[in-house]
């Protein structure tokens, strides 16, 4: 065999990697048969690596089986082209291969594991792996660190993975973007809003990862200001100019802290739009009550040659139920299946559901449950109850509340739901029987509250709760304020309370946008602080 040749050919193949030349590559593969240099691992290996990186795993899974020697690097290519692939199942049978030969992984070989280990539902192996990981001594690699850390993330599992978080001795951007879309993910906004500072503090600068997530956390959260700070340093940087998903996460967090003008100033001011940035803000106009806003960017967005996916009709829908378009969400869902030749999703039969209950079509709404293709879930057994709720339907309430108790037995609202009917409705024995339910299965109702954002810090009202430190102030401010019988009367109050330094907050630009009550049920949280 010619040294020269080979070499030759490799330098060939590897130059068709970055080019994605598929033509090119084939006919080298072709010249390496003819000239008889198949047996050369090096050749074999850089056919593996072109073919797995050109996403053409059937050729590269020919030359693996016809591989008569496999190093570690060949046995790598072929797990991590199945994992980003998504084929987890085929990533996992190699894996099993591999450990049959008595092989031992290294630090490449555990993270594409890991991340098929997640993408199968395996949460035992992965956590086999761990051990592996600990026991190899693998965990002063940062791609293994991180990969763990995302399997426990992934599986929402916050305490193993603030764990291995912790334990990390080095930690790039993506093990930081991993920790703060986890926290995301679970809810703990204010957690991964402080995992961000900390980030920055440590001196390693976000990425286009990081802002969707941290945009996202601020959105939950309603921490307007910092959103704003994000969108600041998007705005001087140059290199997340005309990034689309940062795009729509701003406008999805405007939209979340109640700026939906600014949101549509995002929409206007971005340089490429796709389908999930007309998604968003169809949805952020269904959310504001602003229907018909909704079914026009929806209009215009399929005029633009846009074709809507599951999720902008599951939007489209919501919006209507929010605004009360009752005609227009019918014809929106029987579209679903006659215009886009798609399948009705459970989301699309809740929104439906939510819909028709809203307005009291709840016949019809049990009707469209009773005739899906698919086994009524939660969601849409939910939306009916809420539309007997409204309407103080005992009968279908009880239908869809057997189903949800079922379906759900340990949700308290559910019975809460039910009780409300029959309490509405002086149904003294069914409140008596739900009650005892509650009692017999150790549940309580979860209090409801308001909550307000003020200097960075969350205040949040109980009814009938007086544990608030400024309760007397807030009393006294509200007595005032209910006293003051025109609004020039609550401006001199508004103005004192200024000079004794406790007015954070200008109502200037608020009095000619809201009604009077509205500005009383502000002024008494706002001017108090």
């Amino acid at each position: 065999m010619s040294y020269k040749a080979a070499f030759y050919l490799s330098s060939l193949l590897r130059n068709c990697v970055p080019l994605s030349a598929i033509s090119q590559a084939k006919q080298t593969h072709a010249q390496i048969l003819v000239l008889g240099f198949l047996s050369n691992v090096t050749l074999q290996t850089d056919l593996l690596l072109f073919y797995s990186k050109c996403g053409v795993l059937q050729d590269a899974r020919q030359v693996f089986d016809k591989m008569s020697e496999r190093n570690m690097y060949s046995w790598n290519i072929m797990l991590a082209s199945y994992a980003q692939n998504s084929l987890f199942l085929d990533a996992m049978n190699v894996f099993d291969d591999f450990l049959k030969m008595g092989l031992r992984p290294d630090h490449y070989t555990m993270p594409p594991v890991f991340k098929s280990c997640v993408g199968i539902g395996d949460t035992f192996l992965g956590k086999m792996l761990h051990c592996w990981v600990v026991r190899l001594g693998f965990e002063e690699y940062v791609v293994v660190g991180s990969s763990v850390l995302d399997f426990y993330v992934k599986f929402g599992n916050l305490v193993d993975a603030k764990r291995v978080f912790s334990n990390m001795l080095s930690r790039d951007s993506a093990v930081w973007n991993s920790m703060i879309s986890g926290f995301g993910r679970a809810g703990f906004y204010v957690d991964a809003l402080n995992c961000f500072r900390s980030m920055l503090s440590e001196g390693v600068n976000m990425d286009s990862m990081t802002i969707p997530s941290i945009l996202n956390a601020c959105g939950r959260e309603g921490d307007l200001m910092k959103g704003k700070e994000i969108h600041g340093q998007v705005v001087k940087s140059l290199i997340f100019d005309g990034d689309v998903a940062i795009g729509n996460s701003l406008i999805d967090m405007y939209a979340k802290c109640g700026c939906l003008h600014d949101s549509e100033k995002v929409f206007r001011n971005m340089c490429e739009l796709n389908l999930v940035t007309w998604t968003t803000l169809i949805s952020c106009y269904g959310v504001h009550g602003k229907g018909e806003d909704s079914l026009a960017l929806f209009k215009k967005m399929k005029d633009c040659g846009f074709k809507p996916n599951c999720v902008t009709l599951t939007a489209v829908l919501a919006s209507c139920s929010h605004s009360g378009l009752i005609d227009q969400g019918r014809k929106i869902f029987d579209s679903i299946s006659f215009e886009y030749g798609l399948k009705p999703s459970v989301e699309h039969y809740a929104c439906m559901v939510d819909l028709l209950g809203r307005f009291g079509h709840l016949e019809e709404a049990l009707g469209l449950v009773k005739n899906m293709k698919s086994v009524a879930t939660a969601s849409v057994w939910g939306a009916l109850l809420a539309g007997c709720v409204m309407h103080k339907n005992v009968e279908i309430g009880e239908v869809a509340a057997l189903q949800l108790f079922e379906l759900e037995p340990r949700n308290s609202s559910n019975y809460i739901a039910l009780c409300g009917i029959y309490d509405s409705l002086s149904i003294r024995d069914g409140v008596s029987i739900i009650r005892a339910k509650m009692r017999n299965l150790g549940l309580v109702k979860t209090p409801g509250y308001s909550w307000m954002t003020i200097a960075g810090k969350i205040h949040k009202f109980y009814q009938g709760d007086c544990s608030h430190p400024q309760t007397k102030m807030i009393h006294e401010m509200l007595d005032q304020i209910i006293k003051a019988p025109t609004l020039p009367e609550l401006w001199n109050i508004c103005k004192v309370t200024e000079s004794d330094g406790s007015w954070m907050h200008s109502f200037k630009g608020l009095l000619p946008s809201v009604n009077l009550i509205t500005f009383w049920q502000a002024a008494c949280v706002t001017l108090c602080f």
